[in-house]
């Protein structure tokens, strides 16, 4: 009977050791599958703040909950599982999905620059509504419509970037990467919409440091969320670009991203102070070129050249 018992034990501390080691490979996947899509990640936090511009600030935070439940509601319903039977039955079609999803990014972040060179715009004109409760519901459904967009992106990064894994562990990690960088994005969007009310606050306190802060907080906002947007179309650039890269790679056109990896070596050579951090932004600056190749390529195809043929 002792015995049994040392050996029941024995089992249930393997399975405990197991069980941690699932745990610590769930969560170092999601952290490296995460990190793929920083430049996703970035712009969604840049986007989402422009849909509670407009209405009321007590109801900002209230739509910014609604907006995350929707954002979990597309990964962990929609596209988890079809990142999973993608994984399972059609693994030969992630990378040209991810070429076309990095072309996406490009386009988006290539459209952007346009847009603010040709002081044009491509946002579609909304009607003016004066309920307050239909002004939400529309802000709410455009930006779960556009997250549903980007949290495709993050999902198909996310699962390209894993090791091989079984089905319960991609799906666990995918669930992970799905509500971190959920909670992650929209909490920080929480932060951003209220900065300003929290700089208003501190603005009337009496001690002079504080009031000092709060005007700090009020006038940086306009700067630091266009900070942020320039950042994000970077990012993106970057990350569309170098998807697109990849994928040439992986089908045997590794010209381009061969070139781009001898010449960040070359330009790494030349110095003695991290070489490794040279190399990386050389090869982030060749995937942003060619980002902007591929997005400028696609603006032609749906802007420039329609406008050129005859009425």
């Amino acid at each position: 009977m002792p015995g049994g018992l040392v050996a029941l034990l024995d089992d249930i501390a393997t399975l405990a050791k197991l069980a941690a080691t699932s745990i610590d490979d769930v969560a170092g996947a999601a952290g490296k599958a995460g990190t793929k899509a920083a430049g996703v990640v970035i712009d969604d936090t840049a986007v989402t703040p422009k849909y509670v511009v407009g209405l009321s600030p007590e109801r900002e935070l209230p739509i910014i909950a609604k907006i995350t439940l929707g954002s979990l509601r597309n990964k962990l319903l929609f596209l988890l599982p079809a990142a999973l039977l993608l994984s399972a039955f059609a693994p030969w079609a992630i990378t040209p999905l991810l070429m076309v999803g990095g072309a996406y990014l490009a386009f988006e972040a290539t459209e952007k620059i346009w847009e603010s060179l040709s002081h044009t715009s491509h946002a579609e004109e909304v009607t003016e509504i004066t309920d307050a409760k239909e002004l939400e519901d529309r802000q709410v459904g455009g930006a779960i419509r556009t997250d549903f967009i980007l949290s495709a992106e993050i999902m198909a990064i996310a699962l390209n970037s894993l090791p091989p894994l079984s089905l319960p562990m991609q799906a666990a990690v995918l669930a992970a990467v799905a509500v971190v960088i959920t909670l992650g994005v929209y909490g920080a969007v929480a932060l951003l919409v209220k900065m300003d009310d929290l700089g208003l606050h501190l603005s009337a306190r009496p001690q002079a440091y504080l009031r000092k802060i709060g005007h700090g907080l009020v006038n940086s906002m306009p700067y630091l969320l266009q900070a942020l947007s320039i950042i994000g179309t970077a990012a993106m650039l970057w990350v569309g670009g170098g998807i697109f890269v990849h994928g040439l790679e992986q089908f045997g056109l590794g010209v381009i991203p061969h070139t781009i990896h001898d010449l960040a070596v070359a330009v790494s050579e030349t110095v003695s102070f991290a070489p490794a951090v040279l190399q990386w932004v050389v090869e982030a600056l060749g995937a942003a070129v060619v980002g902007l190749i591929v997005g400028s390529a696609i603006i032609a195809v749906l802007h420039v050249l329609p406008k050129k043929k005859p009425a």
